[in-house]
Formats: C-alpha cells, structure tokens, sequence
C-alpha cells in the first residue's frame, strides 16, 4: 500500500505521475492519491478579484487563510478543476479511478479552527482572525477507503475535511495524507513537490538531505524553508502513525513516482 500527495503546484507533471501511478497498478500495487490546490485556487481567486490571504502562525507555518468566500473558491479549484481532470488522465490509462474529498462519506474529519492566531508582518504583533473554515484532520474513514480499493477503485481525495459540526474545511494535504498513510498502515507516503527533497539550504538543489534517520526527523524541521515545514511536521506524525518509510520526491522529472520508490529524493526511515 501505497499514499502519494501531489503538490499543487506540479499541475504540468500530472501526466508523467499519472503514468506511473498506472503502471503501479498493473502491477498490483495498491495506490491511495492526495492532491494539492494551492496554485490553481490562487489563480482562480485572482481571476474572480478574491486574491488568496496567506499567513504565518507564531510557530512559523504558512496557510491560506479561508473565509467561506475563499473556501468557494478553493473547492471549486480542488473538487472541480484538478480532481476531476485527474481522474479523467488516470481513465485514459486503464486505472478506475474514482474522485472525492475529505467531505464525502465524512472520510476526514477534524475539528474547525474558527479562529486562527497569526504574525502580523506589518506590525511585527500576534492578532487573531476570525471566521476561518481551516481545520486539522483527527479521523480517517479507513473503511470507505478499504472498500474501495478492495473493488479495484484508486481514490483520488481532493484537500477538504468536514468539521464534526458538518463545516467543509480547508486542511493542508500533507498532514491529511499522513492521517490517511497513517489509517490504513501504509508502506510508504511519498510527498511529490516542486524541489528535490529536504533542502539543507533551500533554495539550493545540490544541497539535498538524501538520507534522515525517523528518529530526527522533527529536528531537520531547521532546515525546512515555507511550505515544507508543513511536509517535515506530516512525514513525523506518518511515521508515529506506523507508517515504515517516507520519501520527499522531485515532482518535475520524467517518471517520478519509479525515482522515488528507488530512493531519489529525501528517504526518511
């Protein structure tokens, strides 16, 4: 069992992912996908005038802030445009792939933070913004997931969770794909981006972290620069969750999913 979380920014890779997550399958592997869709609901808030809002926690990690208009745009980027044109590649390879999101069939659920402290860069001060519909995943709906690989589905899950009020909410894939890795005792999470790996220096490539040991991993959390903190923190909660090995891979390059299950990247075990 394989989970793979796909950036969101790697909507020109898709092809070359999607075929190897294809042939995975014809060879019996087991393949849950998460995918990201932070840059095409950037784009689409520039192009409807709601520009995205994206804010730092007094920890040092980044988010989208997500007010219910921002949170409109959000899914009809996740749930409308990349899930479904994910799917429809992954059909035109033979793979039944089936699409959804965290909302359906309550398959991630968490609790809604409403209310969200962050670091105003302007004022150099801590303040408080309301109204948010972001959350962290806290339950797994293995069971659905389990059904549906066991009839030969792929899911292909979009970034949203409900609320245990019922509230659609905006989680960070990668944490929500180690929950999922987590729920259903997965071998491997292997987190595609727009990087290499773990970068000692971001933004220099040659400065790869090829190797971390599981029982350091919150330390190299030092070296992650925006968003790959968040991929750090995710891979550490992977882990403690069961999961045997976790692979930060470079989306950008020709057959990326066979690099990484050979070691091409950051390989945290």
């Amino acid at each position: 069992m394989i989970v793979v979380k796909i950036g969101g920014s790697l909507s020109a890779s898709l092809d070359s992912i999607s075929t190897d997550i294809a042939i995975l399958v014809k060879e019996g592997k087991q393949i849950v996908l998460m995918h990201g869709a932070g840059y095409e609901a950037d784009a689409l808030g520039e192009k409807l005038g709601t520009p995205a809002k994206h804010v730092t926690s007094p920890q040092g990690f980044t988010s989208r802030y997500t007010d219910r208009a921002t949170l409109e745009i959000f899914v009809m980027a996740a749930c409308g445009k990349i899930n479904t044109f994910l799917v429809e590649r992954l059909q035109k390879l033979g793979v039944n792939a089936l699409g959804l999101s965290g909302v359906d069939g309550r398959l991630l659920e968490g609790t809604r933070k409403d209310a969200i402290r962050i670091v105003d860069a302007e004022r150099g001060k801590q303040r408080i913004l309301r109204d948010d519909f972001t959350g962290k995943v806290e339950k797994v709906n293995a069971e659905l997931l389990r059904s549906l690989l066991a009839n030969g589905y792929v899911p292909v899950i979009a970034p949203l969770a409900i609320s245990h009020q019922g509230d659609a909410m905006n989680i960070d894939g990668d944490r929500a794909a180690a929950m999922v890795a987590g729920a259903l005792g997965a071998e491997q999470l292997i987190i595609l981006t727009n990087v290499p790996g773990l970068l000692r220096n971001f933004p220099d490539e040659t400065s790869l972290i090829t190797h971390i040991d599981k029982s350091r991993v919150e330390q190299s959390i030092d070296f992650a620069q925006g968003r790959m903190k968040k991929k750090v923190l995710g891979a550490s909660e992977a882990l403690r969750l069961g999961v045997r090995q976790v692979v930060f891979a470079d989306g950008r390059v020709a057959e990326p999913l066979k690099r990484a299950l050979e070691g091409k990247g950051t390989v945290i075990d």
